[in-house]
């Protein structure tokens, strides 16, 4: 099999998810040999058979569990070419003054310190010959939005944290670029939506309306296949020369 990534291996973490699943469709129609983690086994079971790869049921922000995905990455295969820390959760839609803490602690225990220790047992795979890591951050990493400060406060320090990450491993010939969403048509942004509704008592239609094709230059939604095409981008060598920066893919969302 031919393509960008050919005889390459790939990390996704949120293997099971909508965006996760496209990643690695998209990795290995383009020659990657894929592992897909995440909590739930059914759906990583359903997409590791579809690309032909590897599932790893675990918990990004539990170490040990982070620690087993990578030793069966080199179990496996012998080798990490490309980390995708793709794994998140929404966390809770409140105001600040009602924050539930135990909420906010979950949010950023998975998209933030998730990211983290991925990236810290992924990069001595890594430094033996290169690679990508391409950390999943949203258009909320670069501006604030009423109701949503957890998911927010995690996805800027995703940015911060890819910056900060590739000016220490490009020595190493590591490239670390983070990948910045809009509203993304997926099951768990249905979800969201159905709580946004339900808390500022807006039906599901205008909220996805106003808040989300409207405001688009393309007028529509972004795909899971959209954002599997950027990521196949800078994980290839055709972003070679690129690092330390963030992509947006939101149909041109205005004020984003």
């Amino acid at each position: 099999m031919g393509g960008l990534l050919k005889d390459k291996v790939a990390a996704i973490t949120g293997g099971g998810g909508d965006i996760g699943a496209a990643i690695a469709r998209s990795f290995a129609a383009n020659g990657c040999k894929v592992v897909v983690f995440g909590r739930s086994r059914e759906p990583l079971d359903r997409v590791a058979f579809e690309v032909s790869g590897v599932a790893v049921a675990g918990d990004v922000a539990v170490e040990a569990d982070v620690a087993r995905l990578m030793e069966t990455c080199e179990d496996r295969f012998g080798r990490l070419d490309v980390l995708v820390n793709n794994a998140g959760i929404t966390g809770p839609v409140a105001s600040v003054e009602d924050m539930d803490m135990v909420a906010f602690d979950r949010t950023v225990a998975t998209n933030l310190r998730g990211v983290i220790l991925c990236m810290k047992h992924a990069i001595p795979l890594l430094k033996r010959q290169g690679g990508s890591i391409i950390n999943v951050s949203s258009i909320l990493g670069l501006r604030g939005q009423p109701r949503r400060t957890p998911y927010t406060a995690t996805k800027f320090a995703v940015i911060a944290i890819t910056q900060s990450a590739a000016h220490e491993l490009g020595g190493s010939g590591v490239r670390v670029n983070a990948l910045c969403p809009g509203a993304v048509r997926t099951g768990l942004n249905m979800r969201l939506i159905a709580e946004r509704s339900r808390v500022e008592g807006v039906s599901k239609e205008e909220l996805i309306r106003t808040g989300y094709v409207d405001v688009s230059a393309l007028k529509k939604w972004v795909e899971p296949e959209d954002v599997a095409a950027a990521a196949l981008f800078l994980a290839s060598d055709a972003a070679g020369a690129i690092t330390g920066t963030h992509l947006k893919v939101d149909c041109g969302r205005l004020g984003s």
